[in-house]
């Protein structure tokens, strides 16, 4: 009998479904599967989840017994809302009368949801006044939005952040009759009536279609022998159980991009950079600042929502995006893609298949423009020419990437397109790739200045696929240094498979007190929990926005206690060669300010008399890096007046600004990131919420550093 603890992770991508099972003591892969993304299937893209999670476990001779933990992205929720498969949506507002209810009535009376795509979410509405909300008074209402064509019901109260229990009424009620509910306040907890009603009613737009195939999958891996709860990939780089997704399923919109930035930051030792899963018909682009990814609140069709999720880029371009091209030359690469259209890659077609090639040019699908490149060989076969094509003819590809293939056949396939345009096989393949480059850096760029990260701080990373088609070329042209992990194809399966429960609250407080952040924290760890979280793995985040009082508690915990770690630990003088690497200079200019038992501070002195900072734990990550900072050793007791002398030695005065330092803490294995704090009592107040239960004599340290910008 097999004592084996496996974990799997499988990511929906646009091409293909990937699974992977990861021993849960060594983190070794101990198999792989892969099967074609099932987007026409009738139970869409979760037959292939089901699929590849069977030929993975059938092919690796694993137990189904040893899975402790099952998760999978979807990108149903998502291509839902891409497609316009939505259902209706009645919205029932709920407050109180008089000119106060006239403002709530019309808050929640939402227009149709235009999607961005020529699709629509369309939209009913009803308002109950508060002294008459009576059970028969709420059936009579939904049967009002039902007989309308509404599939799905929105409940949302004014101030229903504050008391849900009317919110939930409605949901008791409706459920009575089997009719799905969207509690708003239960999406979110930001004030807002009108963009928590919208965000609430695009989830219960998607509600019924992600119920069934939710369940479907369920039952599907239940008859396979797993007993665990399924998991599923949120967009802010978590998990959380399946009941609770059946809740919330535009949680999980961009799980995709999520899951492939988990995986990267488990594999890299990253702090800050730009991050890109390259797929076969797209490609995400994203950041990692301060070792975490970059979250935002999402846009759908043009509409602010309050649904957190990482802050990505979506182009259509990867590694298997065809050509246009004309007698001129190339005209644009993508969106079109290999895959798609139903053609192989020439690049991974055998040599002795690609006889008297000849070009055309053709329509892949309707509505798409007639010059796309393709191939047709002697034997009647077509084939085409895509950026992975290019990239393997020009040299960048590498023997041991994922993208490599037969140069030999790419060159061959291309030269016909090369005669017809007059030019040599290396010029269409640069043409290719620099097409592909121009929409690329202007995104780079764009998140860079978002996020402020400056350049000679950016690294690339590249995960998915067909990283090895598009990075090194990016990487070149714009100056950057970059790195393709190990396992980049199936690096978003991994990352599902390792990632940790993840909830957020957030809330508006002016002038919060000790009190009221505590009770964030614990709200926040309770939904953790909920999740499938273990409660003694559980860590709260706290960050405050003092322009618009927002409180974001970000609870993170894992749904089993991991007992070993991905990475060897590193000694002080492996920290302090990557360290001097990140710096960019040696390691006898690198001066070591702080350390404990996890974490190594180090600081270079710059020519200007600023001194750069990283913060390095034991596994050799980064977890800060800073361009002009200092360091401090100090007790619990000590922390307070310490935080206070570095909040005035390091503030900044421009005309009439005062640009605050952003300060860290150090204590036990956490860094705690206090970045954006605008106020010293209020930065206390938090600090304390953090160690105040701690020993006053435990040993911390404190990190601070300017915003000169």
């Amino acid at each position: 009998m097999s004592n084996r603890a496996i974990r799997v992770g499988i990511d929906v991508g646009g091409t293909h479904t990937k699974a992977v099972a990861i021993d849960n003591l060594t983190h070794e892969i101990v198999g792989k599967a892969s099967v074609m993304t099932t987007h026409d299937h009738e139970m869409g893209v979760s037959a292939g989840v089901i699929k590849a999670f069977q030929n993975c476990l059938n092919a690796n001779s694993i137990d189904p017994q040893d899975v402790i933990f099952i998760a999978h992205s979807t990108t149903q929720a998502t291509n839902a809302l891409l497609e316009g498969d939505v259902a209706e949506v009645g919205v029932m507002g709920i407050g109180k009368g008089g000119l106060e209810g006239m403002l709530a009535k019309k808050q929640t009376k939402l227009d149709d949801i235009d999607l961005g795509t020529g699709r629509t979410i369309k939209i009913h509405h009803t308002y109950l006044k508060l002294k008459d909300m009576t059970d028969s008074v709420v059936e009579s209402a939904i049967k009002e939005l039902t007989d309308c064509g509404s599939q799905v019901i929105v409940a949302s109260k004014a101030f229903g952040v504050d008391n849900i229990t009317e919110e939930e009424q409605v949901q008791k009620v409706a459920e009575k009759h089997n009719i799905p509910v969207s509690v708003a306040s239960e999406i979110s907890k930001l004030y807002g009536l009108t963009r928590r009603t919208r965000t609430a009613a695009i989830n219960a737009s998607i509600l019924p279609k992600m119920l069934d195939t939710a369940s479907s999958t369920e039952q599907s891996v239940r008859s396979a022998g797993i007993e665990v709860p399924l998991m599923i990939m949120r967009g802010d780089g978590g998990v959380m159980d399946i009941s609770e997704m059946k809740k919330r399923p535009v949680l999980t919109m961009l799980s995709g991009p999520a899951a492939s930035v988990v995986g990267a930051l488990m594999y890299l030792r990253a702090s800050n950079g730009v991050y890109f899963e390259v797929g076969g018909t797209s490609t995400n682009i994203g950041v990692i600042k301060n070792g975490r990814p970059a979250v935002d609140y999402s846009i759908v069709g043009g509409h602010p929502t309050y649904i957190n999720s990482l802050d990505v880029r979506v182009l259509g371009i990867a590694g298997g995006s065809m050509v246009r091209a004309g007698k001129e030359g190339i005209k644009d690469v993508g969106p079109r893609s290999a895959h798609i259209a139903g053609m192989p890659y020439a690049v991974y077609t055998p040599e002795e298949e690609i006889l008297d090639p000849q070009v055309e040019f053709f329509c892949p699908k309707k509505g798409d423009p007639s010059d796309y490149v393709a191939i047709r060989l002697a034997n009647g076969k077509r084939i085409t020419i895509t950026n992975s094509c290019a990239a393997n003819v020009l040299g960048i590809v590498k023997p041991e990437d994922y993208s490599y293939g037969n140069v030999a056949s790419a060159r061959k396939a291309m030269q016909p397109l090369a005669d017809y345009m007059g030019q040599t096989v290396e010029q269409v393949a640069e043409a290719i790739l620099a097409k592909s480059y121009e929409k690329i850096k202007p995104v780079i760029e764009t998140l860079a200045e978002k996020y402020k990260l400056e350049k000679d701080q950016i690294s690339l990373v590249g995960v998915g696929g067909g990283a090895a088609a598009l990075l090194p070329y990016t990487a070149e042209h714009m100056g950057l240094s970059y790195n393709i992990p190990e396992n980049a194809e199936v690096i978003s399966s991994i990352g599902v498979a390792l990632a940790m429960v993840r909830d957020v609250v957030e809330r508006v407080i002016p002038n919060p007190s000790k009190q009221d952040i505590a009770a964030i924290k614990k709200e926040a760890a309770d939904l953790a929990i909920a999740g499938g979280a273990l409660p003694d793995s559980i860590e709260v985040q706290i960050e405050i926005d003092a322009q618009t009082s927002r409180i974001t508690a970000i609870a993170l915990g894992s749904t089993e206690v991991q007992t070993t770690d991905l990475l060897r630990a590193c000694t002080e003088e492996d920290a302090r060669e990557i360290a001097a690497q990140s710096l960019g200079t040696t390691t006898d200019k690198v001066t070591l300010a702080a350390k404990n038992n996890v974490f190594y501070v180090f600081t270079s002195e710059k020519a200007d008399g600023s001194h750069q900072l990283r913060i390095v734990d034991k596994k050799g990550f980064i977890k800060i890096q800073r361009g002009d900072g200092k360091a401090a050793d100090c007790t619990v007791a000590q922390a307070p007046s310490v935080i206070e002398q570095m909040w005035e030695e390091l503030s900044v005065y421009k005309s009439d600004i005062k640009l605050t330092p952003d300060i860290y803490l150090c204590a036990g294995g956490k860094v705690l990131d206090f970045e954006g704090m605008m106020d010293l009592d209020q930065l206390q107040m938090v600090v304390d919420t953090e160690i105040g239960d701690r020993e006053p004599d435990e040993q911390v340290i404190l990190v601070g550093a300017k915003n000169n910008i």
